[in-house]
Parts: C-alpha cells; sequence; structure tokens
C-alpha cells in the first residue's frame, strides 16, 4: 500500500529529527546517520521514492538546498584567517587538493573505467572534507596541538575553496560537451566566471550595504538575506547557465570579508536551516541511492577506496608537510584522517541530476562512488582513528583545561589567575564588548554561543577537562550546562548561582540545572561575587602546606571568599564552602584588603 505524500513528507521530517539526535547522543557525524535512514527509507524498504515523490521539483529542489549550502559555507572563509595560517594548511589546500582530485580522478578512470570526464568530477567532489566531519572526530581522537590545528584548518578552509574548485571543474566538463570548438569553450567558460564572480561580488556588496545601513528590520534580516541569495542564483543561471553556484560562493566571501557587518544572527538562522532543510535533503539523497549499482561496481570499487585512504592522502600530507617542523607520527596520523562531508554528497547529487538532464550516460554512477567514499572514509575512521592515536603517542596528555561560559569581570579575573598557574583557559560570550576587552588582557576567547553550531566548528575543546558558567544571564548558563553535560558528563559541569529560585517560578525551574548551581558553595552568586571585585577584591592563588595550613590562611585573610583548590597531582576543583582543603593544596580565592561590612569571617569547617 502506498503512502500519501503528506504522510512521505512526515517521515522525512521525523527520519531527520532521529538521524541528528542520534548523532548527537553517539557523538558522531552527523552526515552518517542521516544516509543510513535514507539508505534503509529508500532502496532497502523502498517506502521513500524521492522521484516519484517530488517528480519535476526534485532537481529545483536539490538545486537550491546545494545553493545554500556552498552560501552558508563561504560565510565561514575570512581572507585574513587564511593569512594567519601556516604553510602546512596552506599547502593542503592548494598543491594537496590538486593531488587529492589527480589520484583519486585515475583511480576512477582506471578502476572502474569512468570517462576522463566523470572520473575528474568525482576527483574534484572528494577533494573536500569540511567541519561538520572533523570537529567531531577531533573530540574522540584527542590529537595533539600540532594535528588539531591542522585537521581543524584544513576542513574550514577546503569547504569553500574546493566548492570553488569543483564548480569550475563542473562548469569545464558541461560546457565542453556543449563547445563547437576549442575557442568557444573557454569564451563559455570565462563567461560563466565571469558573471559568478561579478553577480557574487555586487550581491555580496549590496546585502552587506543593506545590513550595515540598517536598511532592513531585524526580523527581516535572515529573511531578506536567504531571500537576496535565492535571487542572485536564479538571475545568474539566467545570465549563465551553471553559474549561480559560483555567484552564492562570491557571495558568502564577500559577506564574509565586509567590514563593520555583523552576520552573528544570520549564522544562527543558518543553523536552524540546516537542521530543517539540510537534514531532510540528505536522507533524501540517500534514498535515491542503487544498492544494485553499488554492489554491482565490486572490487573495482574497494580498490577505488583503497587508493583514497592510502594513496591519495598519504601522498597529499607528504608533499603538503615537505619542510615543515611537524614530526613523522604527526604526519602519519594527519594521512590517516580525512573524512568527507556534506559538501561532497549535496554537490555530487547535484551534479549527477544535472548530467542525466542533459542526457550524459551512467551519470547516477557519479553519486553512487561518491557516497561510497563518504561512508567508506567517515567509517573507517570514526572506528579507528583514535587507537592510532594511541598508537603512534600522539594523543594530547590527559587534558586539564576550563572552558568558562562568559567573559565578564568575575570571569577575566578567575581566567587570569588560573592562567598563572599554567593552566589552559578559554572564555566564550557573545558580547563583544567583554570578548574585546578578554583579548586585550591576553585571555584566549570566541566570540559567540559556546553551544552553537559555529562553535562546534571552531571551539578547540581538546584541552578542556571542565566547563564552568559564570555568565549573569541564568538562561544562558542553563543553555550552557545541558550543551556540554553530554560532552563532558554531569560532574564536569558547573554554573554560579545566578541568585534565589524566582518567586511564583519555583516549581517550574529545572532541577536538574538547579543541581549544577553548585560553584563556590550554595551562598554566593555572581552578583556578589562581582560586587565584591568592584570594591576592589582580587583573585590570587595561595599555597598551602603543613606549616601555612587553611586556619593561618583565614586568620591572615579576615575577609575572603574561597573558589577552587587545585590539588597536588595538578587537579582542579570547585570549592564547595564546606570541606577543608586537604594539604598541600594551592587555594585560589577573593580577597579583600578590607573585611567586608556585615559579613562574618570564615571559619574553618569542623
Amino acid at each position: 500500500m502506498a503512502l500519501s505524500s503528506p504522510l512521505l513528507l512526515v517521515i522525512i521530517g521525523l527520519s531527520s529529527l532521529a538521524a541528528q539526535w542520534l548523532a548527537w547522543l553517539l557523538r558522531l557525524p552527523a552526515i552518517l546517520p542521516l544516509l543510513i535512514f535514507g539508505i534503509i527509507l529508500g532502496p532497502v524498504t523502498h517506502v521513500l521514492q524521492p522521484d516519484a515523490l517530488f517528480g519535476d521539483l526534485l532537481f529545483p529542489l536539490v538545486s537550491l538546498s546545494v545553493a545554500i549550502i556552498l552560501f552558508e559555507g563561504a560565510l565561514t572563509l575570512r581572507v585574513e584567517e587564511i593569512r594567519g595560517l601556516g604553510g602546512v594548511v596552506r599547502n593542503l589546500v592548494t598543491i594537496g587538493m590538486l593531488v587529492t582530485f589527480l589520484v583519486i580522478s585515475l583511480a576512477c578512470w582506471g578502476l572502474l573505467g569512468f570517462p576522463p570526464e566523470l572520473a575528474a568530477l568525482v576527483g574534484s567532489v572528494t577533494v573536500v572534507t569540511g567541519p561538520t566531519v572533523i570537529a567531531p572526530l577531533m573530540r574522540v581522537v584527542r590529537p595533539n596541538a600540532a594535528i588539531n590545528q591542522v585537521l581543524r584548518w584544513e576542513g574550514i578552509v577546503i569547504d569553500p575553496v574546493g566548492a570553488i574548485f569543483t564548480l569550475l571543474v563542473f562548469e569545464f566538463i558541461v560546457l565542453r560537451q556543449q563547445a563547437e570548438s576549442l575557442t568557444h569553450l573557454f569564451w563559455t567558460l570565462g563567461l560563466t566566471a565571469a558573471v559568478g564572480l561579478i553577480a557574487g561580488a555586487l550581491f555580496g556588496w549590496l546585502v552587506g550595504l543593506a545590513l550595515r545601513r540598517v536598511w532592513l528590520p531585524g526580523y527581516l534580516q535572515n529573511f531578506a538575506v536567504l531571500a537576496i541569495m535565492l535571487t542572485a542564483f536564479g538571475l545568474s543561471n539566467a545570465i549563465a547557465d551553471e553559474s549561480g553556484l559560483l555567484t552564492v560562493t562570491v557571495m558568502g566571501i564577500w559577506l564574509a570579508n565586509m567590514r563593520e557587518v555583523d552576520l552573528t544572527e544570520i549564522i544562527a538562522f543558518k543553523e536552524e536551516l540546516s537542521a530543517l532543510l539540510i537534514s531532510a535533503l540528505f536522507i533524501i539523497l540517500a534514498a535515491r541511492l542503487d544498492i544494485n549499482a553499488l554492489l554491482a561496481m565490486g572490487w573495482p570499487l574497494v580498490g577505488v577506496l583503497l587508493v583514497v585512504q592510502f594513496i591519495a592522502r598519504p601522498l597529499c600530507i607528504a608533499l603538503s608537510t615537505a619542510g615543515s617542523s611537524l614530526h613523522w607520527r604527526d604526519r602519519v596520523l594527519l594521512s590517516w584522517i580525512a573524512p568527507r562531508g556534506i559538501v561532497a554528497a549535496a554537490v555530487s547529487a547535484l551534479f549527477a541530476l544535472t548530467l542525466a538532464r542533459s542526457g550524459y550516460p551512467g551519470a547516477d554512477r557519479l553519486v553512487t562512488v561518491v557516497f561510497a567514499i563518504i561512508i567508506g572514509t567517515v567509517v573507517v575512521q570514526s572506528l579507528t582513528s583514535a587507537a592510532m592515536a594511541r598508537w603512534l603517542r600522539v594523543q594530547q596528555r590527559q587534558p586539564r583545561g576550563v572552558l568558562i561560559i562568559g567573559a565578564n569581570s568575575v570571569a577575566r579575573s578567575l581566567a587570569a589567575a588560573l592562567q598563572k598557574l599554567d593552566i589552559p583557559v578559554l572564555l566564550t560570550d557573545s558580547s563583544w564588548e567583554y570578548y574585546r576587552q578578554a583579548r586585550m588582557d591576553g585571555i584566549p576567547a570566541y566570540y559567540g554561543n559556546a553551544w552553537s553550531e559555529h562553535a562546534e566548528n571552531y571551539l578547540d575543546l581538546s584541552e578542556t577537562a571542565q566547563v564552568l558558567a559564570l555568565s549573569p544571564n541564568r538562561h544562558q548558563n542553563a543553555l550552557a550546562v545541558y550543551h556540554f553535560s553530554h560532552i563532558f558528563g554531569e560532574k564536569k559541569v558547573a554554573a554560579v548561582r545566578s541568585g534565589a529560585e524566582l518567586r511564583g517560578r519555583g516549581k517550574g525551574e529545572n532541577p536538574r540545572f538547579r543541581r549544577h548551581e553548585r560553584l563556590f558553595g550554595h551562598e554566593q552568586t555572581y552578583a556578589q561575587l562581582s560586587g565584591q571585585l568592584a570594591k576592589g577584591a582580587v583573585i590570587k592563588a595561595t599555597r598551602l602546606n603543613e606549616n601555612f595550613g587553611w586556619l593561618e590562611y583565614l586568620e591572615k585573610n579576615r575577609s575572603v571568599v574561597p573558589l577552587f583548590i587545585q590539588k597536588e597531582d595538578g587537579t582542579l576543583y570547585a570549592f564547595d564552602g564546606e570541606s577543608t582543603p586537604p594539604l598541600p593544596c594551592t587555594l585560589i580565592a577573593m580577597v579583600q584588603n578590607e573585611p567586608l561590612s556585615g559579613r562574618e569571617p570564615l571559619t574553618a569547617a569542623p
């Protein structure tokens, strides 16, 4: 019995939610469960048949979705960040990208018997890794700082750069079929590239100008940017075929590098749009896979996967790291990790549909091979990379850093004290002024919400052992607690009390969050700590031992708020306001030069 169209759309939505939740629960790249759900719904059970469900709307749906993916990915590429990258990362997204393209293209041509054009398209699509698959893997593998930095920035930069390269290869292949001569080919290709570059820059400048001069009300900005981007895509394609994707990519890069343009809300909107649209898209694409065609490729396809893993990536790393200071152990792990992600899957599906519409034989094989490479690299590398890092002895030591939610005066003062004890500290805040002040004080900081998708890609948590929510905003503290409790565990996340329970709403407050409001004892609130700092208190560390213990410390410092205890082994934990510090240890406390009025001096716990 065939299911109705509305019910199938509901199934796609529920499957998207289930796949994203499963990825969060298992700490896997979301693309893997999305593809699995799509395969189950499509070629395994035949519940979902996208071509029958969407008909002629399938191509525009995929086309517009890919345009959104490329535009949002381009919003992360800032030229100033590329200038600051090391030579290894620059080599990986230039020389390394070309080497990977050539090796995979030759493998598809030689082993699978693909025509040169189709082989080149597979090679260009699969050069992109992407932060959405790298970031979750780095949290599990925990490689040393050098490897972590290289892999993260390679994924971030190659996302838009690789997309532009892939678009140029695709346009060359398509236009070559249509061109009457070599001169006509290069003229048409040049026209397409020119339209994409000029239209992308023009629309990017116009949107940036509108945002900078506030020509649009706040509630319309996200919608307006999306609508204008899709308009640019459509107009560009109308002027020159296949130029729309290049237009939206250039538009995103232009916006990302335009001065005095705040993209915070737009990037946040992108995260919500991705969860809705992109998740459904991948289930639809996976449902169109032909399992029989995949199995029919047999051992030659396995050979391509082996080439991707054992030849293309190692050769890319060998050439990109030549002359660098990276140890051979670092290079071996870098040679192993390069999972393919969202851009490869989406772009390959769109290209296959475009080629099929133009009558290109065997276009569906493009998606089959690319999805096989995605599944193969993600599964193999997710299961083996941590063990390989341990075997190579390139995993970081047990992390002991502290992530602090908030960059206010309390957070900055505490971070400065922890830095003096050689404890890695990272502050996060969505307030630009607080973020700027932290950077001016020499404290590493991240601007934005620590639980956002942008933070998922850019926030390096490899050295983080515990998370402290020190924001005066109870809602932000709660979001941070819920998010990071899943990553680090309940005992590694705590929040400062933001005040007494709200009258009349105490029963509605989440008891789980209340349990996490345990920093510095039950009597201290953010307002009290901030007020004492304003009155001249300082946070400093003091060594306690048998000769100068807890009682002697209290006698000398009559007005003190103990904050943290650092044990001899370097372990840091929050003072609970009740127990006596174990000796020897280092006490981090807020100390006032003069006793605070109306406050009794602290005494040792019995």
